[in-house]
């Protein structure tokens, strides 16, 4: 009885028809239900009664509606993975540290600005000491501004240059805002040719690139950063090192 109720009720949620029942107070609704005849009207009278009785099904149909609605985003999040495996995996303007031949690929999506993505950073670097049959992929992700874009552009541009490791490693670890000659200040701490890398951050080629990023992120969901996709599992927001290897050995698993 109770699982069937609760049923109705999740399903009643869900289509926002909730026997036109209003809270008036914690833990009270009052019906204003239609009148109605026949089964109907019967069933509405016991669904309700029962709400009025036993107030918490409410919570419970809301959390496995919740529940029902996060099954149904993770099947779209991996077939979105399947479908863009290519544009994750396999471009060649994005960056991969650790071990390129890695069994295992981390995809972050990231932003030099963002606080979270200097705290996953540390997390990353983590699971790379230790193991070394991991590969990072890194998608320059500039959503925090100005600044964003320029050190997205900077980065990409000390690609060129074999300084990538080093400067994304010291734009991470820097604390404090950042602008343009904090940024190519950064750049000549670890060594870059600093003319070369600004002649090579006007290059057309880092635009497109960047752009690519944006519209991956956006078709995988990526409403911000940082945000990973590790075998066929999309992972939104920080994470630590244990949940890290959590999911490469997962990864590892499934392949």
């Amino acid at each position: 009885m109770r699982s069937l109720l609760l049923a109705l009720v999740g399903g009643l949620i869900a289509t926002g028809g909730l026997l036109a029942a209003q809270w008036t107070a914690p833990g009270r609704i009052a019906a204003q239900a239609p009148a109605e005849t026949g089964e109907k009207a019967a069933i509405g009278r016991i669904v309700r009664d029962y709400i009025l009785a036993n107030p918490e099904v409410l919570v419970e149909a809301m959390q496995e509606l919740e529940k029902k609605r996060a099954t149904q985003s993770d099947s779209v999040d991996q077939r979105a993975i399947k479908t863009y495996e290519a544009e994750l995996l396999r471009d060649g303007d994005s960056p991969v540290v650790g071990n390129p031949n890695g069994d295992v690929a981390i995809v972050e999506f990231m932003d030099y600005q963002c606080g979270y993505c200097k705290r996953a950073f540390a997390a990353v670097e983590t699971v790379m000491e230790a193991d070394g049959n991991v590969r990072v992929i890194y998608k320059e992700l500039p959503i925090l501004g100005e600044a964003s874009r320029i050190a997205a552009h900077a980065a990409l541009a000390s690609h060129k240059q074999g300084k990538y490791a080093a400067f994304h490693k010291a734009l991470m670890e820097f604390k404090g805002p950042l602008n343009r000659a904090r940024i190519l200040e950064i750049a000549a701490s670890v060594g870059i040719d600093v003319p070369r890398l600004e002649k090579n951050m006007e290059e057309p080629g880092l635009k497109q690139s960047i752009e690519r990023n944006l519209a991956l992120a956006s078709a995988l969901g990526v409403r911000g950063t940082p945000a990973f996709v590790i075998g066929k599992q999309f992972v939104p927001g920080a994470i630590d090192a244990d949940a890290l290897k959590k999911l490469i050995a997962e990864a590892r698993a499934s392949q």
